[in-house]
């Protein structure tokens, strides 16, 4: 039935190689007790593992029922490991949360049987063994002798052909020694069994058979078998030997809940430890968890930041420009603070005094000026850049709308006329004409820049193609629940700053200042007796800059 031929087994450790078995050859008869002898390190428990499937032969073979084992994977060994073997282990090896009956029944568990027959088997099996009564005991309330008896009872559950015990009698007292050996003995009866000893007179005592070990290769055998057919009677089939038949196919598998209960009362049966290993478990990975949100909320800050800046200071490149930039680096602490000293009130749109410090700044103003080579092969250079490395760019071509964008005016080309609001003869103010054009003389000291008006603001841009960046970046302050961005080409956007204010200049460009207004700008600027305080304005609400309508009329027209 089995057979080992030439079986060598090797271990390696670095450089060095342990022969623990040496071209090992023996056969086993169906029934009968062989003690393995011999001193430690001979090789008892490696052959006694071989056999049992629980570690592979390097070299030899392997025969079972005359089917070689070369060929096995690990799904055969499991499944002749728990229809085939049965296995005594001199420290017992049964789960301690688990009662006795059911250390007994998880041979039959893994083998697919019903809770019910487990329970009947596992009865029959320890009263075998002289348990009976025991079964709701658990491990720690029995002696050494009754967890033997437990663990042998475990091993003849599924009814094996092969017992193999390893010093089944190392932990036990004499006199337990002596009950267990009994129950081997005649257990040897019915199956196979091969007991690994330190004891030569427990062995000389029970065994039918000794096989001496020394040094990894057999040197005695009292009762050597050649491996040929025995002959046994022709018996009936009988129900158990039909479901050994059954075994040796079907596979073994513990089902999940099986496995899932198992694991839950492993786990309640260690409960404080199981909790200290969670919360250990835990602090790693909320510790792992932390780093990875600080890391990660670092870098969505440093984005956003990014995206902040871009969006309030957007790079732009011109072909000519005033240096914004270098003007305002020329303004003192206490020059800056003057320009927006005029009461920043929220809920109103606040007027920054450009003007007043264009005016003061007059002489220095051509120093500000930029101009760019800007050729095709570089406007291609730029729209072909990875998308990853902006949100959106806006490519204008020098067409300046804003000089010819009135409101609240009609201008009738053909006749030169212009219909004034009567109210306060609201229009957009040309800048740069109404200073150059001035006969007055109140103007003088302004005439020499006012050409380079339109480079300090851009009155009118193209607002970026993507919806969502504009969103992420900008509030709308009107009515948050019913405004929307400007999606239309006929709409437009007015864009403040983080004080919610917008120069003077930007809107004397836009015409929310009449020309009276306008002119009283300059005159506060220059110091003018025409100054009047009454036409002084300093914040606009929201209704006052919303819903204007803007007309742009053709250069030719104007």
């Amino acid at each position: 039935m089995l057979q080992l031929q030439s079986i060598t087994k090797d271990y390696k450790a670095g450089n060095t190689v342990v022969h623990a078995l040496k071209s090992v050859d023996m056969s086993f008869r169906k029934s009968e007790f062989v003690s393995v002898l011999g001193p430690s390190g001979c090789g008892k428990t490696t052959l006694l593992n071989i056999i049992g499937g629980l570690d592979h032969y390097t070299n030899g073979e392997l025969f079972i029922d005359g089917i070689s084992t070369k060929n096995y994977s690990d799904r055969d060994w499991d499944t002749y490991r728990n229809s085939r073997i049965g296995f005594v282990f001199q420290s017992y090896n049964l789960i301690p949360h688990q009662t006795v009956s059911e250390n007994v029944e998880l041979a039959l568990a893994i083998s697919g049987i019903d809770k019910a027959e487990r329970v009947r088997r596992a009865r029959e099996a320890l009263e075998k063994v002289g348990l009976k009564g025991q079964e709701n005991k658990k491990p720690n309330q029995l002696s050494g002798g009754q967890c033997q008896r437990v663990a042998i009872a475990r091993a003849l559950i599924n009814n094996p052909e092969i017992l193999l015990a390893d010093e089944p009698t190392g932990a036990l007292d004499t006199t337990t020694s002596i009950q267990i050996m009994d129950l081997i003995r005649e257990i040897s009866k019915e199956c196979l069994v091969i007991m690994v000893t330190h004891n030569p007179e427990l062995a000389e005592k029970y065994s039918t058979r000794i096989i001496k070990l020394l040094d990894g290769e057999v040197v005695g055998d009292t009762n050597p078998f050649d491996g040929k057919a025995e002959e046994t009677p022709v018996l009936p089939q009988t129900d158990n030997a039909v479901d050994k038949k059954k075994r040796h196919t079907k596979k073994s598998k513990l089902s999940l809940w099986g496995a899932i209960k198992l694991s839950a009362k492993n786990l309640l049966s260690k409960l404080k430890r199981t909790f200290l290993v969670c919360l250990a478990g835990s602090i790693g990975i909320i510790g792992v968890a932390t780093v990875l949100a600080v890391s990660n909320g670092t870098q969505n800050y440093i984005h956003s930041m990014q995206n902040d800046m871009l969006s309030g200071n957007p790079v732009t490149i011109s072909e000519e420009a005033f240096d914004l930039n270098a003007a305002l680096s020329a303004r003192s602490t206490m020059a800056n603070a003057e320009a927006v000293k005029n009461s920043i009130e929220n809920g109103y749109v606040n007027v920054d005094n450009m003007i007043d410090y264009l005016i003061k700044r007059g002489d220095n103003m051509t120093s500000f000026k930029v101009t760019n080579d800007i050729s095709k092969e570089y406007v291609s250079f730029v729209k072909a850049m990875p998308t990853e490395y902006y949100a959106a760019i806006a490519t204008y071509y020098g067409i300046d709308l804003s000089n010819n964008l009135y409101t609240e005016f009609a201008f009738d080309g053909a006749t030169k006329n212009i219909s004034l609001s009567a109210a306060n003869q609201t229009y957009r103010a040309l800048l740069d004409e109404v200073v150059t054009n001035d006969q007055t003389g109140a103007f003088d000291e302004f005439k020499n820049f006012a050409q380079y008006f339109s480079l300090v603001t851009e009155s009118f841009m193209q607002a970026p193609d993507n919806s969502d960046f504009i969103l992420s970046q900008y509030d709308i302050l009107s009515n948050p629940e019913t405004s929307k961005i400007a999606t239309q080409a006929n709409e437009i956007m007015i864009v403040v700053n983080d004080d919610t204010a917008l120069s003077d200049l930007l809107l004397s460009q836009f015409g929310y200042f009449a020309q009276k207004e306008f002119f009283n700008v300059v005159y506060k600027a220059i110091d003018d007796d025409n100054y009047n305080e009454a036409l002084w304005k300093n914040k606009f609400g929201y209704d006052d800059l919303m819903n204007k309508t803007f007309t742009w009329y053709p250069n030719d027209t104007v």
